[in-house]
């Protein structure tokens, strides 16, 4: 191998914050890099993740073990093990996981930016909360 090829050392992060204990499971990042991110998901049994929006990254969802109950748009489908689903930027979606094991999932994150900041819950966001007026 040339010194160059030593040299070269693809822009990796190993670890990120974005991994941890969730309510409803828990989130892994295997990889990530500039403008993507690699996560190994768990879903418990009869748990969901709430129905949310990225506007500057696709997702692709493979089922590793048990099933997953997909919304993505006004599209719902199962999957199961050794199946698959994309999820463009801009898209209302979520996942449950219906079943009695535990949902495993590898999500593969892929755009521009992907930031935290940029997940949108709208059902969080339309909460309706009373006007007070000044007399």
């Amino acid at each position: 191998m040339s010194q160059n090829e030593n040299n070269i050392q693809p822009n990796i992060k190993e670890s990120s914050s974005h991994s941890g204990e969730r309510h409803w499971g828990t989130v892994e990042v295997i990889e990530e890099g500039e403008s993507y991110r690699i996560s190994r998901v768990e879903i418990k049994p009869r748990h969901g993740i709430k129905p949310q929006i990225h506007y500057h990254r696709n997702e692709h969802w493979v089922v590793v073990s048990g099933v997953a109950k997909v919304t993505c748009g006004e599209k719902e489908i199962l999957l199961n093990r050794n199946e698959s689903t994309f999820v463009p930027a801009a898209t209302l979606h979520k996942v449950d996981n219906p079943g009695q094991i535990p949902l495993v999932i590898l999500e593969i994150q892929n755009g521009e930016y992907l930031g935290e900041d940029d997940i949108e819950r709208p059902l969080e966001l339309n909460v309706v909360r009373p006007v007070t007026e000044n007399k």
